[in-house]
């Protein structure tokens, strides 16, 4: 995709993976919505981009909050008239003993649940675009396939965040089947093991790096593939 004005929102997009999505697509020209749970958060991650010359606006989105997202797709009608990429980045993994809520439930909201209503209520945006991009950022914890045969997924996965991505994965299916045949294209990612808060210290990649599938696919040609599960430039087993 060319288009150097293109609109796209990223949610989570206050730091980690979500932040460096946002940069990489601002400098190729686009006008990126740094989405976060809150306005302020939202607002000062767009602020460090416009120091950098990126045409950034923080928007407010807790992403289990059905006002903000019905709020979100409002604005972005009224003042874009379009959307041309949404990526899914927001997430949580949320089983560890530190964590007090209902970490199965909770995690399938904001995994699986958000994207979900996020992405059917901005497809009548994504369908204006002449090249609608969607892309989930997921995990390879998410294949099931992987989980049966690689012994480090098998170590690494938990329940419900393992659960959440695989039905993500399933979304990414479902809509890329449904808007086959229009300018749109839905992908599922994995972004590696980043060093960010979730992906620890001993992870392998820096976020540069983990941000590359992720605006590969939001920014993939005409030509490019929909329905499909990638880490860099490998196909991944559902």
């Amino acid at each position: 995709m060319t288009n150097a004005n293109a609109i796209a929102l990223v949610t989570g997009a206050n730091k980690g993976i979500g932040l460096e999505v946002a940069r990489q697509l601002g400098r190729q020209g686009k006008t990126v919505l740094t989405a976060a749970r809150t306005r302020a958060s939202a607002e000062e991650a767009a602020a460090g981009l416009r120091q950098e010359g990126i045409d950034a606006v923080g928007v407010e989105l807790e992403v289990t909050n059905a006002a903000h997202i019905e709020k979100l797709a409002r604005f972005i009608e009224e003042e874009y008239g379009r959307l041309d990429i949404l990526v899914n980045n927001a997430g949580v993994w949320a089983e560890s003993l530190a964590y007090e809520g209902d970490a199965f439930r909770d995690t399938f909201e904001v995994n699986t649940f958000a994207p979900f209503l996020i992405t059917e209520a901005l497809l009548p945006l994504l369908l204006k675009s002449d090249a609608g991009r969607v892309v989930n950022q997921s995990s390879a914890l998410g294949s099931i396939q992987f989980i049966l045969s690689n012994e480090l997924a098998q170590r690494l996965a938990t329940p419900a965040y393992a659960a959440s991505k695989a039905a993500l994965n399933m979304l990414t299916a479902y809509w890329s089947q449904k808007y086959k045949g229009t300018n749109l294209k839905v992908n599922s990612v994995h972004p590696g093991l980043v060093k960010t808060r979730m992906g620890g210290d001993k992870a392998e990649l820096s976020v540069e790096d983990g941000a590359l599938t992720a605006v590969r696919l939001a920014t993939v040609g005409a030509d490019g593939p929909t329905g499909g599960f990638y880490y860099m430039d490998s196909e991944l087993p559902w």
